[in-house]
């Protein structure tokens, strides 16, 4: 449509109004130009139906000439649905994003969860809560949350701590600046997450003259920021006067899309490079620089060479208290830090020296100002023989033939293996992460989707969904523990619905596995963690598996085509089926409650009870007291 076109006004209502702006919006960054808004989820109820429902609705059988439309997928639940939407946009690298819909009191609220994921994540997720009448008529209409002391509270104001953007259209005209700062929102970089725009049910449905302008194309341009060169020059002489410095690498090195950089950076200099739960594939694992995950859950290989850093080098992580091992990773008393952030917020952390920029430019200019540079022999050769002796741990544990149940490892193990390099892997909450951080293999940036930000569980369900949606041409495998499977699964009969072809492992041990780890560490002896029958006494008595508990039958109800295995063998002869298989698929498997788990080289500080009748407790407490000894800020 040529510009001429774009006089006058049309009458629309506001939600139709919305799915037209949505249609014609775009993303750009180095010549690549995609559409923003990739398409809908949305469940509808009486706040909604009528309104962004209906839009949605004439944007796809009555659309306009011209203009693509919306696509829409309808969800099972709220929450999932922005799981989903969060996922397609980490794998989009936040070029894309997904806009969800939900109707007005609990159905908006279930959406609260899956913002503050986004949020937490910096990924771009749009959100539109219905909310109650603007013009107060019908007041208190069914659903809503009558507060005494403000007639403009609602339960959507819950949204605004976990938004980048919030606001509330409560007159057709705020439509226009709100829609235009969400998207500048969703595009920024540094302040991307989740987006909401809370929609009064009876606002969505009224109609408005809008100027036709407001529907043209729109290109917003994805920035990258220089870094200032006498940041550069502050941080390449800190580097230069390191002796034994180190790489971290987050999540921002791949949504820069700067990992053919950070590779090239440290082959150049033999700079080891660690990665973060988001970070890792950012440098593929067999790179002789590569030293894996670092923290908490990160290998001997990370952690030793991290225990002794003089010089920490963050590359777009946010330095969360798994990576620092809750400040206690760094034990040389004179680290320092270097942080390349495109947010400041982020680039500040551990009193670093800072440089504000993309991290792809960043690295590019690191790397020509730091020629001729490289790091001493002896602490290549140390960097080489901590690669050598983890890879070895690694595999010790994917081929620990455990019995009689198999340890999850081993799962890991054979997955790593049989999947293909731009193939996905999801998991967000448990054990897994810690194991998965530790030991998956990681050779692209593509491959390891793990939610550790806000380690939400039940995301593994939709994710899988909102992956597959995002890259179609791989195969995606979601681990799924059994206690992360009751949290959500409803997002399983969209899959079926959609006809999406992915594949679910659920790992069956009958508990929380991580959490009555860390419960029996500090001293509460795994209370709370198992499912059991109700034993007779209290919940340490809980010994009878629950009769009837099946949930290899209840995915099977949703759809799915479901394989039960036993054995690492038969799990294997089971991923090559649901592989060649067109349909999702699940493949059940039960691995053993107690592990055994990857040798641990770091801690986390999970507060112990500084009282207690408890001998279990006041011995943990003994060696809490011992263990955050090394705890300090980086100063």
């Amino acid at each position: 449509m040529s510009n001429e076109a774009y006089t006058g006004t049309i009458r629309l209502t506001v939600a139709q109004a919305t799915i037209r702006f949505l249609s014609n919006q775009y993303s750009e960054r180095d010549g690549v130009e995609q559409r923003l808004i990739a398409g809908a989820f949305g469940i509808f109820g009486h706040g909604n139906v009528a309104g962004i429902g209906q839009a949605l609705l004439q944007n796809e059988v009555a659309p306009v000439p011209g203009e693509e439309a919306m696509p829409y997928i309808m969800p099972r639940n709220e929450q999932g649905q922005v799981h989903a939407a969060a996922a397609y946009a980490k794998v989009k690298n936040r070029l894309q994003a997904y806009m969800c819909t939900a109707s007005i009191g609990p159905g908006s609220l279930n959406m609260v969860t899956g913002a503050a994921l986004a949020t937490t994540n910096r990924v771009p997720v749009l959100l539109f809560p219905s909310d109650q009448f603007a013009t107060r008529v019908p007041d208190p209409v069914l659903q809503q949350l009558e507060d005494p002391t403000s007639l403009d509270v609602t339960v959507n104001d819950c949204f605004r701590p976990v938004s980048r953007f919030f606001d509330r259209i409560n007159r057709p005209e705020q439509l226009i600046p709100s829609l235009l700062n969400a998207m500048r929102v969703l595009t920024d970089p540094a302040e991307t997450g989740a987006v909401t725009i809370a929609m009064p049910q009876d606002v969505q449905a009224e109609a408005f003259d809008w100027p036709v302008e407001f529907f043209r194309k729109r290109v917003w341009h994805v920035r990258r920021p220089l870094p200032e060169p006498a940041a550069l020059d502050r941080a390449v002489a800190m580097i230069k006067a390191a002796k034994r410095p180190m790489i971290i690498s987050g999540g921002g090195t791949i949504y820069s899309e700067a990992c053919q950089q950070l590779r090239a950076l440290a082959t150049a200099t033999g700079i080891p490079v660690a990665d973060t739960q988001a970070g890792k594939g950012a440098i593929n694992f067999d790179h002789p620089c590569a030293i894996g995950g670092v923290g908490s859950t990160g290998g001997d290989s990370g952690n030793h060479i991290a225990d002794k850093a003089d010089l920490v080098i963050g590359i777009g992580t946010r330095y969360s208290d798994f990576t620092t091992a809750s400040k206690t990773q760094f034990k040389n008393p004179d680290v320092k830090f270097v942080n390349i952030n495109v947010c400041a917020f982020d680039a500040a952390k551990e009193s670093a020296e800072m440089i504000v920029a993309d991290a792809r430019e960043a690295l590019e200019a690191l790397t020509a100002a730091l020629e001729g540079y490289h790091v001493q022999e002896a602490y290549s050769a140390e960097i080489a023989a901590e690669r050598e002796a983890w890879l070895a741990a690694t595999d010790r544990c994917y081929h620990l033939n455990h019995g009689p149940l198999p340890a999850q490892t081993e799962v890991f193990g054979a997955l790593n293996e049989l999947m293909g390099e731009d193939d996905i892997v999801i998991n967000a909450a448990g054990s897994m992460p810690g194991d998965l951080q530790a030991l998956w293999q990681a050779r692209t940036p593509v491959q390891y989707h793990v939610e550790y930000a806000f380690s939400c569980m039940g995301y593994e369900v939709p994710a899988a969904l909102g992956c597959k949606l995002a890259r179609p041409e791989s195969e995606v495998v979601s681990i799924v523990g059994d206690g992360t499977y009751q949290m959500l699964p409803m997002e399983l009969a969209t899959v079926v619905q959609e006809g999406i072809k992915v594949i679910y492992v659920l790992l069956q041990n009958y508990g929380f596995c991580s959490i009555g780890a860390l419960s029996e560490s500090r001293g509460s002896q795994r209370f709370g963690t198992k499912y059991r029958q109700r034993g007779t006494g209290g919940h340490l008595e809980d010994t009878e598996r629950i009769a009837g508990l099946d949930i290899a039958a209840n995915a099977r109800s949703w759809g799915l085509d479901v394989l039960e295995v036993h054995s690492i063998e038969e799990f294997r002869g089971a991923y090559k089926i649901a592989a060649a298989s067109k349909r999702p698929t699940m493949i059940h498997i039960e691995t053993d409650l107690y592990g055994p788990n990857p040798p641990s080289s770091s801690w986390w500080d999970v507060a112990v009870s500084q009282v207690s009748r408890l001998e279990s407790t006041q011995q943990a407490y003994e060696r809490y007291l011992e263990d955050r000894k090394p705890q300090r800020h980086y100063l």
